[in-house]
């Protein structure tokens, strides 16, 4: 995607060239991907030395010890760093905030997240505001079509928090002014339309699904960036992707780029904004099973 926008001399490219400044980061969890896992590589004690104000702290409730996901931690500990974003982009931790939840926000305490918070703010900083989030995860390999046996190739959501308009999203009321969950739809809309049109060459680019919706998760970068403006995506890709195939795996990138295409388009020729948001609650659920965390469903890594 980043070549295509750097070099070709298409109509689009040059419109979306014109029209928006596109910032990647290809790998936030540089740990995660060396190890293949989930968390990081930082202990519990690295992190209140450069807090001391958390030395009597208990560890957080995503600081990983043990077994998970297949993996184990014991030796070389490490934080699930997508919990450790706050709505609070100046947030600085503070004890009685430890050892929180997965429906509270986290504390930037992992150099990741406060590299990511620091790319956000300066760009608030030279712009304004920061018009779409768009965050790239790996999900199960089994998830299927609701009502089929057709393996889940990617599945979207726009929704990551309780609404702050809302009674159950009163903690974050501060927020709602900036709140726009009709816009995140609509970025939801562009990617899904993009995928179906796709799948009249390749019927794998059809089986697209709505991630599950029951979510409040403003720990999350999704969840704590939308809350401050920006219009939210979620891509969650078919995972285990090393067991599939070199084809397999290019229809997986293919994909992502389909859908990260029909977004930037959508966005740079203005024709988001005429989205009916209705048409995200139409996109088919993914069916999961009985896979879910404290109540709630899980964004993977």
């Amino acid at each position: 995607m980043l070549d295509y926008l750097g070099t070709s001399d298409s109509s689009t490219a040059q419109q979306i060239r014109d029209q928006l400044t596109v910032v990647a980061m290809p790998k936030i969890n540089p740990d995660a991907g060396s190890l293949d896992r989930r968390g990081n590589d930082m202990t519990w004690q690295e992190v209140q030395s450069r807090f001391p104000q958390l030395a009597a702290s208990p560890p957080p409730w995503n600081y990983i010890t043990d077994q998970r996901q297949g993996d184990d931690y014991s030796q070389r500990p490490g934080f699930d760093i997508n919990r450790d974003y706050h709505p609070d982009l100046a947030y600085q931790p503070q004890p009685q905030d430890f050892p929180g939840s997965s429906d509270k926000p986290g504390w930037f305490i992992s150099p990741e997240t406060q590299t990511v918070r620091d790319v956000y703010t300066g760009l608030q900083g030279e712009f304004g505001a920061v018009d779409t989030y768009v965050d790239l995860h790996h999900q199960g390999a089994c998830y299927t079509v609701p009502g089929t046996d057709r393996f889940v190739t990617m599945s979207l959501s726009g929704k990551f928090v309780a609404d702050p308009n809302a009674p159950e999203g009163a903690s974050f009321a501060e927020f709602a002014d900036s709140y726009r969950p009709e816009y995140s739809k609509q970025l939801n809309v562009a990617a899904y339309n993009a995928l179906r049109s796709a799948a009249e060459r390749n019927p794998d680019f059809g089986n697209i699904t709505l991630y599950p919706q029951d979510i409040n998760l403003p720990g999350t970068g999704l969840g704590a960036f939308q809350l401050n403006g920006s219009g939210a995506v979620l891509f969650e890709v078919r995972g285990q992707t090393q067991t599939l195939g070199e084809q397999h795996r290019e229809m997986l990138t293919r994909t992502v780029y389909i859908g990260l295409d029909g977004i930037l388009s959508s966005i740079a020729s203005g024709e988001v904004t005429e989205l009916d948001p209705a048409a995200y609650d139409q996109i088919p659920p993914t069916d999961r099973g009985q896979r879910t965390l404290q109540g709630t469903t899980d964004i993977e890594g």
